[in-house]
């Protein structure tokens, strides 16, 4: 093995502590969807009220990722994401004491404070760490762990909640949080990016347009698509998200430099982030229900029956993330998608009919492998394509997309399980949200194939604002 092959110690410790902490922000994504029944019984909460429960995390996650990006680079990196891990914690804290069903969801809402701080610095500590002969490896490390985070979150929150009480849950997070602080503080070194001035007008357009957007999305379903509600919130983010863009081409220091998207391979990157995100997101928060439904299998053992599907994103993604090194981001981002649509389209298939579980494993190693090949290769195209004075703007609007893309195919698939008679059809809702979790992915492999060969951008170009940049190819 090469010196340039060799990972030192101090890389290990920043990939193991980013990632660390990416899991316990990928896992509470997902982890209380489980416990909602017991979290009704205990708290008297009302359907409205636990909705919140989970919109409350997913919308601060989403809305605050790009603020916490800038953060990092203004005032440290290291710095921020211990911050970030230990607010995570100390809400972690406030879930599991919480006394009423309001006191939850505003706990949920700070823990998606520290969330969106956690998960662009842990990329971007990792972007600064790893050369690029290496970045593609540690993010598919970091990618495969990240994912079989958000995959184990109903099973994990199942199985605690069965097993213990729901509580329990978030209790995990504290002691795990205690000890990473510390550890990060004293074996991660400080990086910053480009010391910019606060584009604060920049900061509250994005963060309003976001909170529209994707509060409009998680309100279709309940409220209605064609509700004045929905309409409105949604009109709204798209007015402000305008807005940002044209104070952004003309900020002298702007929040996200719009010469970043001349990249092919950042703008389809993100794309395909978002895509492969919605169509994960979606489809994992439907199969666990349908084990349990299809085969009265129990949270633990569920969790069990998806190890096919979980398995392929630990042991697939860091030979993935290798491979991005030799052959480019291109054909894994599409090829991966396109299995992962292929396994999605022959779920949706079997589950029409009477479908045994044996039936299930190949389709569900198929989208694992695909989705493991598929998330690296999209993160190293996104966070690659820019200098590495910009990792940390990166890896913010990489986090933002997927976040973004989550919460969208959460909707969608449940706006198409709901048309399809809900949980009076299951069966029927379950085959047709699988379908549109194979669409989802076949969009984000579209937009795989339009990521090209990276040429690098002058760092001062992305630094300094709208001055022209050479076009990426």
């Amino acid at each position: 093995m090469g010196s340039k092959d060799r990972t030192t110690v101090s890389q290990r410790w920043v990939l193991g502590l980013a990632s660390l902490g990416a899991v316990m922000v990928a896992l509470d994504v997902l982890v209380v969807a489980a416990a909602l029944s017991s979290i009704k019984q205990d708290l008297g909460a009302s359907i409205e009220h636990l909705e919140w429960t989970v919109n409350a995390y997913t919308l601060t996650f989403a809305m605050l990722l790009m603020i916490a990006a800038g953060l990092g680079d203004r005032w440290g990196r290291r710095r921020m994401f211990a911050a970030g891990l230990g607010l995570f914690s100390v809400a972690s804290a406030a879930c599991a004491l919480a006394p009423s069903v309001q006191w939850l969801i505003t706990a949920r809402a700070v823990q998606g404070v520290g969330a969106a701080v956690v998960m662009p610095l842990a990329m971007g500590l990792i972007g600064t760490a790893f050369p690029p002969g290496r970045r593609g490896w540690a993010t598919g490390v970091f990618s495969g762990l990240t994912g079989l985070g958000v995959l184990a979150g109903p099973v994990v929150g199942g199985a605690v909640t069965e097993g213990l009480a729901w509580q329990w849950i978030f209790w995990i997070n504290v002691p795990v949080g205690a000890v990473a602080v510390p550890l990060v503080l004293l074996r991660i070194g400080e990086s910053r990016g480009a010391a910019r001035r606060p584009d604060l007008p920049g900061l509250a357009l994005i963060t309003l347009a976001v909170l529209g957007i994707v509060w409009g999305v998680v309100r279709g379903a309940p409220a209605g698509w064609a509700s004045a509600e929905v309409i409105g919130l949604l009109s709204v983010g798209g007015l402000l998200l305008l807005a940002f863009l044209v104070w952004e081409s003309r900020a002298p220091q702007p929040l996200v430099p719009l010469a970043c998207f001349r990249s092919r391979a950042f703008s389809a990157g993100n794309a395909a982030g978002f895509f492969l995100t919605a169509a994960l997101f979606g489809a994992v928060f439907f199969m666990a229900q349908y084990m349990q439904a299809a085969f009265a299998a129990g949270p633990l053992e569920a969790g069990l029956r998806l190890l096919p599907w979980t398995g392929t994103l630990f042991l697939v993604s860091p030979l993935a993330g290798r491979l991005v090194d030799r052959v480019g981001e291109r054909p894994l981002v599409a090829a991966g998608l396109g299995l992962q649509a292929v396994g999605m389209f022959w779920i949706s298939l079997l589950s029409s009919g009477a479908a045994r579980y044996e039936d299930l494993v190949a389709p569900l190693i198929v989208a694992g492998c695909g989705v493991s090949m598929a998330l690296p290769a999209a993160q190293s195209a996104t966070v690659g394509a820019l200098p590495r004075e910009a990792v940390g703007l990166a890896s913010g609007v990489y986090s933002m997309m997927r976040q973004l893309g989550g919460a969208v195919g959460v909707a969608v698939l449940a706006a198409v399980f709901t048309a399809a008679g809900g949980y009076a059809s299951f069966s029927t809702g379950f085959t047709r949200a699988f379908a549109a979790s194979g669409v989802l992915s076949l969009l984000g492999a579209a937009a795989g194939l339009c990521i090209g060969v990276r040429r690098s951008v002058e760092p001062r170009a992305l630094i300094a604002g709208p001055e022209p940049v050479e076009e990426l190819r």
